[in-house]
């Protein structure tokens, strides 16, 4: 296929990029997205969870437009998706965290369960009923620990999958345990305003980000069950609404209201991140962000999506990539298995209501 001649820019000599495909179904606003091996699934606004088979708009290049096959409908606005193994987990806007079952990996069989609600209902029924389970969440209103109660806005596994984390804009963060769903911890006001973000790292440390400007980063330390606060990051001069981080664990990314992304190392000492750079580029808020083998992706509300090379702390805008009407609200990236040495693929929600499939191709230096 020809791709539209808004999905190309030629700015820059040492990439190559184009939109593959421009995947529509959904019939709102797309508020998330993941990969999960042969598939993509993206949230939208309106509930509605869709699955994609990634090869059937990489491989045919005449597939411009596909449809994807619904998975489920929730309650609220997607927020957030991660999948583990066979179970597919949604974040809402309703407050709740949902649990699919994936029967099969054949598209044309795909079947989706509803697993659970979380909490559970054993988790609630055994809270509610001793009075030091009860939090305060409003000046009048008291509710058990484990739910959330306000929209959760994201989540995240730990490295070796045993723990799902999840924030919301109620200002806590949550552990969940994978195996049977049960909520861990509840770390009450880890932040001062919505918490919009949350990442975990090779080296155990999670990081949130918050409309409050801070980043915290969490750990349990030996000998300790619960997990504590051991950095705050303060460069921020607005909102932090998204987090990426290497694949090392090593460099930290942020995005926030105002436009600015900044770049986090380690210290000499292994132990603290400290800011390195700062990125200037979007013109306006930075809604999303990824990170690919030495590459990092920025969506703004400009419509744009930006290419970052991320070898080293001279990060430099490697492209510029227009094409959605829209803000771009959630991004994901992988190395392409279906394209040449060197190319990764890109997936950009918007609020266009469409997904963009982007292959970039970098040579080697």
């Amino acid at each position: 296929m020809t791709p539209d001649e808004d999905d190309l820019i030629g700015n820059y000599p040492n990439i190559e990029y184009h939109c593959l495909a421009t995947l529509k179904g959904h019939n709102s606003y797309i508020s998330s997205l993941t990969l999960a091996g042969k598939f993509l699934y993206t949230g939208s606004s309106d509930n509605e969870i869709r699955s994609w088979d990634r090869s059937a708009f990489t491989t045919d290049p005449s597939n411009e437009r596909v449809t994807g096959n619904m998975v489920a409908i929730g309650k609220g606005a997607v927020k957030s998706l991660v999948v583990l193994a066979d179970k597919l987990f949604s974040a809402h806007q309703d407050q709740k965290i949902r649990v699919w079952k994936i029967s099969t990996d054949v598209p044309q069989n795909q079947k989706y369960t509803k697993l659970a609600t979380l909490p559970t209902l054993s988790d609630r029924a055994l809270k509610v009923l001793a009075p030091k389970n009860q939090v305060q969440i409003r000046r009048h209103k008291k509710c058990t620990w484990v739910h959330h109660v306000d929209a959760v806005s994201s989540l995240t596994l730990s490295s070796d999958e045993s723990l799902l984390y999840s924030v919301s804009w109620d200002r806590t963060l949550k552990i969940w345990r994978t195996s049977d769903f049960k909520c861990l911890e509840s770390v009450t006001n880890a932040h001062d305003d919505a918490i919009n973000a949350v990442l975990a790292s090779a080296d155990g440390n999670i990081y949130t980000g918050s409309a409050d400007k801070k980043i915290k980063v969490w750990k349990k330390l030996q000998g300790n069950n619960n997990h504590t606060l051991v950095d705050q990051l303060h460069n921020h001069s607005s909102g932090v609404n998204a987090l990426a981080i290497s694949s090392d664990g090593s460099v930290l990314y942020s995005g926030s209201c105002d436009g600015a992304m900044f770049v986090w190392e380690k210290d000499d000492e292994g132990e603290k991140m400290v800011a390195v750079a700062s990125l200037p580029g979007h013109s306006q808020s930075i809604l999303c962000l990824a990170s690919v083998s030495g590459l990092v992706l920025s969506g703004s509300a400009d419509k744009t999506i930006r290419i970052w090379s991320g070898v080293n702390r001279n990060l430099s805008c490697l492209a510029v990539l227009q094409g959605h009407q829209g803000p771009v609200k959630c991004l994901t990236a992988a190395i392409d298995p279906y394209g040449p040495s060197d190319s990764f693929l890109v997936y950009s929600g918007s609020l266009d209501c469409s997904i963009k499939v982007w292959r970039i191709f970098v040579p080697p230096v």
